[in-house]
């Protein structure tokens, strides 16, 4: 049985950063908060179209977070590289870009407010 995609990916936190956390992926990286559960803990959803691709989890014993191993980073498709450097550079917002050898991959890397990786693909830009 095939795996279909990439569903979401989760970030455990502090319940008093999951509104910081929430703002930079809808301001810098422009995903939309929308629907979750009422679950019994602190949290939001941010959402790429029609999927809730980033869970926050807030809560208690964020500060004892489980252990991922050797995760590095997270990467999105997407499209319009230049709006894209102007508008980390209008935030404010570090980032680095590279051009991977032998493709039409163009890739721009910043950090999250917890310091999660984050790379976005721009094919043929």
């Amino acid at each position: 049985m095939p795996l279909m995609g990439l569903s979401h990916y989760a970030i455990r936190l502090a319940a008093d950063s999951v509104e910081k956390t929430a703002a930079f992926y809808a301001d810098v990286l422009e995903l939309r908060r929308g629907y979750r559960p009422p679950f019994k803990f602190p949290g939001a959803w941010l959402y790429a179209g029609d999927s809730a691709v980033v869970h926050l989890i807030g809560g208690p014993d964020a500060d004892k977070p489980a252990d991922t191993g050797r995760f590095d980073h997270i990467a999105f498709d997407a499209k319009g590289i230049a709006g894209m450097r102007e508008h980390l550079a209008a935030k404010g917002i570090d980032f680095e870009e590279r051009q991977v050898p032998d493709s039409d991959l163009r890739q721009i890397f910043v950090r999250d407010p917890n310091g999660i990786r984050i790379e976005l693909n721009y094919r043929g830009e």
